[in-house]
């Protein structure tokens, strides 16, 4: 089995607003993109243009809608990926040690020439965020593009996954959470960031940022005294117009 680190120099990370996140799967098909183009095995698609399509998505979106006690019914997007827990079981439960936590920064990554496609990590993850891709045999799972992050050869504001620099909403944020000061840590503080199911005790490194209440108008409409009538009778062209008509 697969041991996990004691300690991470940093834990880099995404923050995903629910406030402002509206569902486009942008994020979706930037992160196929690039990961088919590059890190490892290409994620295959079966069947892409019959009745029964399937395909192996590092990145998925998924829409509810939720009604606040008191407050009128909305809809939430919920994008899900590999959130790079601390307490992976994902690593822990892998029998050759392809699943593995780095030290240096705290991703979770699978050596796809180790990978069985035995299936047990998938078992393990609580968050269903683990494909086994069925061209390949081999499990995939979110890299946070680590092939893009350190990549010096790409524009600095370029070295950023592919989904958050996708993101047309601003919806995504990524950085280093260990650091209090980090952009990414003062917005978790600033908005109660929290991560997605506590109790399993993995301890995600990604965090949602929930959706802030919606303004509400109180029952009496305030623009009700500008909408009385300003004329019993129509006037100028409006009182042309309607004594042209009534001779049709």
């Amino acid at each position: 089995m697969t041991q996990l680190p004691t300690h991470t120099d940093r834990k880099l990370g995404l923050v995903i607003d629910l406030d402002t996140c509206v569902g486009c799967h942008a994020c979706v098909i930037s992160c196929k993109g690039w990961n088919t183009e590059n890190y490892g095995a290409p994620l295959s698609d079966q069947n892409p243009y019959g009745a029964d399509p399937s395909g192996t998505f590092l990145n998925r979106v998924h829409s509810y809608e939720v009604q606040p006690e008191g407050a009128p019914a909305q809809l939430v997007h919920f994008p899900k990926s590999c959130l790079h827990c601390d307490n992976a079981p994902c690593v822990t439960v892998c029998p050759t040690g392809a699943s593995y936590k780095r030290s240096e920064d705290g991703i979770v990554l699978v050596n796809e020439d180790a990978c069985i496609g035995c299936g047990l990590c998938a078992w393990a993850c609580p968050y269903g965020a683990r494909e086994l891709d069925a061209a390949e045999g081999v499990m995939k799972k979110c890299t946070l593009c680590v092939d893009r992050i350190y990549n010096e050869n790409l524009p600095k504001e370029d070295r950023e996954p592919a989904c958050v620099r996708t993101c047309p909403a601003g919806a995504r944020h990524f950085g280093d959470l260990s650091d209090p000061t980090s952009a990414v840590s003062v917005l978790v503080a600033e908005r109660g960031g929290m991560d997605l199911m506590p109790e399993q005790g993995t301890s995600p490194v990604n965090k949602y940022l929930p959706p802030r209440p919606k303004d509400r108008l109180h029952e009496t409409d305030i623009l009700a005294p500008y909408l009385d009538p300003v004329a019993d009778e129509p006037r100028g062209f409006l009182g042309w117009l309607d004594k042209a008509l009534e001779k049709l």
